[in-house]
């Protein structure tokens, strides 16, 4: 048994991996494979309303809101959400709290002025600012609520006197969000919620229209909207596997649910890193993520061989980011506590021996 702690593509629940093989063979007693029908198709129609009304419940998303599966991935819409929402001259605030903050914030420069509200770069985003203020003449705020690569995540999102536009990639359908909240909210699949290929996109309906600018039509979320993500062919099988994700986490008892398992998969492991003399973690206590788990060796030359043991207990994915070393352990939703405590485990018999 492998135990799968890739930062992304992640982990996806064993029973959707073996729905969506079935599928790729046969979908649905049609005779035809996911992977040749018709987007048009009745029966895919109903994957991608099913996987919308999901959306929907999971994050109890207000009216006054749409729900859009675009391709592209979270990288596509650093572009996207000023494209759409940012008046020709006007202004952005961001908060710059890791790799993917400052690419979205260079994309926006593109389209207006971009004041970077706070940042912890000069740290190597080990925390989350906190003493800023938000413009009120910003068009939005955009903030990453989770850092992979740093292993740091808002616990908190911040009050906003403007529209709060966030990028969820790699937290989204893992904790209770008040979507109201946010004017929008973006978030790649290949995390929590399906494979690459797919970009969930959730926004606020009268925030659109308003920039005095023409979109090319890929680019514009009304179109989008009015085409029901199906303006041109969408990535059908991502969206049907984010679909079944979507109806495993529904299963399990929702996003309540899910944070409670988690939190406690989280505390556990950061508990087992904090009490090893061997290993630290990176980022600051309190910003702490429950998604990626950043920590090094005390002694960089425990690197290699803590990972030889890993590699032998079929731990995988564990090498941290180059920018910053050690170790990522990625403990997205569908990884179960069990697979977590192989890996203290190893980390505990590492420290026996050395």
């Amino acid at each position: 048994m492998k135990h799968n702690f890739g930062a992304g593509p992640g982990i996806l629940p064993h029973e959707v991996l073996k729905q969506a093989a079935e599928a790729v063979i046969d979908f649905n007693g049609t005779g035809l494979s996911l992977l040749e029908i018709s987007h048009r198709s009745p029966e895919f129609e109903a994957v991608l309303n099913e996987a919308v009304s999901l959306v929907k419940e999971l994050f109890s998303v207000p009216e006054g809101y749409s729900v859009l599966f675009l391709q592209g991935g979270a990288s596509t819409q650093f572009a996207l959400a000023p494209y759409n929402l940012l008046p020709e001259g006007g202004k952005v605030a961001y908060l710059e709290t890791g790799v993917w903050a400052n690419k979205a914030l260079k994309e926006a420069k593109f389209f207006g002025d971009v004041e970077i509200v706070a940042t912890s770069k000069e740290s190597n985003f080990t925390y989350i600012p906190k003493d800023y203020t938000v413009p009120a003449d910003a068009a939005y705020f955009h903030i990453t609520s989770n850092n992979t690569i740093y292993g740091t995540q808002l616990h908190q999102f911040p009050k906003s006197p403007v529209p709060v536009v966030c990028d969820m990639s790699s937290d989204i359908f893992s904790r209770t969000v008040n979507v109201a909240d946010f004017g929008l909210i973006y978030a790649g699949a290949q995390k929590n919620m399906g494979p690459a290929g797919v970009t969930l996109v959730i926004v606020k309906d009268d925030l659109l229209g308003k920039t005095g600018r023409k979109i090319p039509a890929m680019f514009n979320y009304q179109v989008q909207i009015e085409g029901g993500s199906m303006y041109n062919t969408p990535p059908c099988f991502a969206i049907y596997v984010s679909m079944l994700t979507l109806k495993w986490l529904k299963a399990k008892g929702g996003v309540p649910a899910i944070e409670v398992e988690n939190d406690a998969k989280a505390k556990v492991l950061y508990d087992a890193i904090d009490s090893n003399p061997l290993f630290k973690a990176v980022a600051a206590p309190e910003d702490r993520s429950h998604m990626n788990v950043c920590f090094v060796a005390e002694n960089p030359e425990h690197e290699k061989p803590f990972l030889k043991l890993c590699d032998e207990k079929g731990i995988v994915g564990l090498k941290g980011h180059r920018s910053v070393g050690g170790f990522r352990a990625s403990i997205y939703n569908a990884l179960p506590i069990a697979s977590v405590n192989v890996l203290i485990e190893a980390m505990n018999e590492f420290a026996e021996k050395n």
